[in-house]
């Protein structure tokens, strides 16, 4: 290969660094806001998204008025007495009040020393135990490395050091990454 077409190779490389995730960002996006339309069918585009956004935040509004906030403890107590149900709605519920709920738990980084020489980043879910007889261990979600998914471990305490300063959304973006994300400095 010549000089000049290893340049233009370079050049196509760091091309493709910067159009594919700024693509497949773009394509994500368009195809959750065209779903999320497309749930009320509605002629006007835009319109079924403002609909579902505005309704949800009315239900919001409603769940949290002392008249009203009954009527949804009433509906959950239903919920819960389903068996498959139960299971499946209190999964999704506990995972979306982990990232936008009152009881956030993905905001404590954590190394977790898993051995002598090997530690791993994850994020303290549950710091007291208590309920299942283990007071000395604490619960510890370890993301998965190019993946949503994860391990949930129960660890010695001894083992955990909270990481001081450092932002939730960058530990999770390093973890997810593998590692390649940049992590700026810990705020003191």
């Amino acid at each position: 290969m010549s000089f000049t077409s290893k340049r233009v190779v370079n050049y196509f490389f760091k091309g493709l660094l910067f159009v594919a995730p700024l693509a497949l960002t773009a394509y994500i996006i368009y195809y959750i806001v065209q779903f999320l339309d497309n749930l009320l069918p509605v002629p006007v585009p835009g319109l079924g998204i403002l609909i579902v956004f505005g309704l949800i935040t009315f239900i919001g509004y409603l769940a949290n008025i002392f008249i009203t906030r009954p009527i949804f403890e009433l509906i959950e107590k239903w919920l819960f007495r389903i068996p498959l149900v139960n299971i499946l709605y209190t999964s999704i519920k506990d995972l979306m009040s982990a990232f936008v709920g009152d009881k956030k738990k993905f905001n404590t980084p954590v190394i977790v020393k898993l051995s002598e020489h090997v530690s791993r980043l994850g994020f303290m879910t549950q710091e007291d135990l208590s309920m299942i007889d283990e007071e000395e261990l604490v619960a510890i979600y370890l993301p998965h490395s190019y993946n949503f998914s994860g391990n949930c471990f129960l660890v010695p305490r001894a083992n955990v050091r909270i990481l001081k300063g450092a932002n939730s959304t960058e530990v999770m973006k390093f973890i997810v990454s593998g590692g390649v994300s940049e992590l700026s400095e810990p705020k003191k």
